[in-house]
């Protein structure tokens, strides 16, 4: 399984549980996943973090790195037609200025996973809120309407079996 991670993992794993420089075997052993294939970050995910909030950003540091961008960016390019059904089908047809924003650039994650669902699986923090409708509707919800496996961030490191001491 290729685990396709949105920001926010990354964003809340620093900020909340894995800080850079605090617990930076998990940082590690996220480029060694990437390394091995099992875990990638699309170009426009992978964009989203590198702008940062601060010059000294963490986040946005760790992934302008060449090793973290050589291991885990995702090298294929996005299908746009997929793209657009994401979009169209998974949140709305009357996307407005507004509504682009709040989407941001989940359609992009998803349509990376709907290449290949079977095998592809999107990991992110937001939860499933499936009365929401339109551009609110959350990644696992228009996930699960395309047949995509959906993780959080606990079940993903679960099942690649994350530890502190994984490279002893």
């Amino acid at each position: 399984m290729l685990y396709l991670l949105d920001a926010n993992v990354l964003i809340d794993a620093n900020r909340d549980y894995y800080p850079i420089g605090r617990v930076d075997e998990y940082w590690d052993w996220l480029v060694h996943q990437g390394e091995q294939g099992n875990v990638k970050i699309p170009l426009e995910i992978f964009e989203e973090i590198k702008e940062g909030k601060r010059d000294t950003d963490a986040l946005a540091d760790w992934a302008k790195r060449q090793e973290t961008k050589a291991a885990l960016e995702f090298a294929e390019d996005v299908d746009i037609d997929l793209v657009r059904r994401v979009t169209y089908q998974g949140y709305t047809s009357d996307l407005t200025d507004v509504h682009v924003n709040v989407i941001g650039r989940d359609p992009f994650l998803i349509a990376y996973a709907l290449v290949d669902p079977s095998n592809r699986c999107v990991v992110t923090t937001e939860v499933s809120k499936p009365t929401s409708k339109g551009h609110n509707r959350h990644i696992p919800d228009v996930c699960r309407q395309f047949g995509i496996p959906c993780s959080n961030a606990f079940e993903f490191i679960r099942a690649l079996d994350f530890r502190t001491d994984w490279n002893k």
